[in-house]
């Protein structure tokens, strides 16, 4: 489990992204799915509350424009999550999102120059943003919908750290009550999550090390591969 925290946390600081991408397979694995992500709360938090302010200049970038619509649907979308999470199966879910996601790297792949105009995010944030609430409160994973769309925009490192960062924190401080109203959080889970903070911690500032060497292309390159490994995890169900 530090293990799988500690490859996290360099993805992490890398990206911007991939912390319970890569951790909850195994947490899931050893607490079950609903103990996962509730210990992955405050490790959430905590990251992304680092990696917002760290990029915080980015929020006056007229490409943030789309930014507020799209978190505001999110934490609308994660209360029907939460809901999710303690009613309904998630293999149908995770399967259909797995293949969107797949669909969307192959298109990039094909036409690598195609670009969300800002315009068009800001009109269609807040779809993508309740999509990847949902996503977040049922699986605690919202990248097949919300890293998808940011990455569409074509955005800096920065600005593209900034906005999955703040997506990531907002739907991590609303999932946090909402799973608790629900019966779904207890307070030892809280506590676990702490601890697993040591090994984040520790190895995010790798990751950050990496990624201030990587082109624009290269990084651009890891999203997609990231993404895609995403898409092939999810519809192979493991």
């Amino acid at each position: 489990m530090a293990l799988a925290l500690a490859a996290g946390a360099v993805v992490k600081g890398a990206t911007g992204m991939g912390l319970p991408l890569i951790a909850l397979p195994v947490l899931t694995a050893v607490f079950g799915l609903t103990h996962a992500v509730g210990l992955m709360v405050v490790p959430l938090i905590v990251t992304n509350a680092w990696q917002t302010w760290r990029f915080r200049a980015e929020a006056k970038s007229d490409r943030m424009a789309f930014l507020p619509l799209f978190l505001a649907a999110g934490v609308g979308g994660i209360v029907v999550g939460v809901w999710l999470l303690t009613t309904l199966p998630e293999r149908v879910l995770v399967l259909s999102l797995g293949i969107i996601l797949l669909a969307y790297v192959a298109l990039r792949l094909f036409k690598p120059h195609l670009s969300l105009s800002p315009s068009a995010a800001k009109r269609f944030g807040p779809l993508a943003g309740a999509g990847g609430g949902i996503l977040q409160g049922a699986t605690g994973i919202s990248a097949p919908i919300g890293v998808t769309f940011i990455h569409s925009m074509s955005l800096t490192r920065d600005a593209h750290v900034f906005a999955v960062s703040a997506m990531f924190l907002v739907y991590a401080v609303t999932q946090l009550p909402a799973m608790w109203l629900a019966g779904a959080m207890r307070p030892q889970w809280l506590l676990e999550g702490a601890l697993a903070l040591i090994p984040i911690l520790v190895f995010m500032p790798v990751g950050q090390a990496i990624a201030g060497k990587l082109s624009r292309k290269a990084f651009d390159r890891l999203i997609l591969t990231f993404l895609g490994l995403i898409g092939l995890k999810m519809v192979a169900g493991f």
